[in-house]
């Protein structure tokens, strides 16, 4: 996870941050228990993730060009930086400009532990890039470029230019059901039920935490 931390502690106590250590920055979040009501982790599971959030971003809060930075590290042999935009406007659900501790568990706590819906609304989301409640063939080619661009040109097996279009051609075919050059969130939901694939991928994460 972006935040877990890359640094792990020896002692259990330098892991697990208690309760008080949340209104030490500068900006505070929600309570514990009430965010252990609001998404599906336990008390444990998000002291941890505070921990590592807190190591990463002091002031409590991530802007975009710290998402970018951190995202960037994962992805040394391309370039994430548009993929990591998308993303970071996804997580930032109120369009504030940053991304605050409850932003990023409320979002991973659909895409990790979530059911299949849940977790596929928030996908279409992420695509549905000026969040209109479609997505539209240039939309979707912002995201396949970015990607590409990340996973960057020395990929085994080496990718074509025309990769990304070819990808997005493949998309509208199987999900854009009545042919008017858009895929809305009832086309999107139905097809994605309805391939293996699809479902199986959205299970990958669900043991991560």
């Amino acid at each position: 996870l972006l935040f877990q931390g890359r640094k792990k502690s020896s002692r259990q106590k330098e892991i697990i941050a208690d309760e008080g250590e949340l209104s030490t920055v500068r900006y505070r979040p929600e309570g514990l228990d009430r965010l252990v009501q609001q998404t599906k982790f336990n008390k444990t599971e998000l002291q941890v993730l505070y921990r590592g959030f807190k190591n990463e971003c002091p002031s409590g809060v991530v802007d975009e060009e710290t998402f970018k930075s951190i995202y960037a590290q994962f992805f040394p042999q391309g370039d994430s930086s548009m993929y990591a935009h998308f993303l970071f406007e996804a997580f930032d659900t109120n369009s504030s400009g940053s991304v605050s501790f409850e932003d990023l568990v409320l979002s991973l706590s659909i895409i990790l532990r979530g059911s299949i819906t849940d977790k596929l609304s928030w996908v279409f989301n992420l695509y549905d890039l000026n969040k209109d409640g479609c997505i539209t063939r240039e939309e979707m080619t912002d995201i396949m470029d970015s990607i590409y661009s990340m996973m960057g040109k020395n990929t085994f097996p080496s990718m074509k230019d025309s990769a990304p279009k070819e990808h997005v051609d493949s998309f509208f075919q199987k999900m854009d059901k009545n042919k008017d050059g858009v895929v809305t969130i009832e086309e999107f939901l139905e097809t994605c039920q309805k391939d293996g694939n699809i479902l199986q991928s959205m299970h990958m994460f669900d043991n991560v935490i």
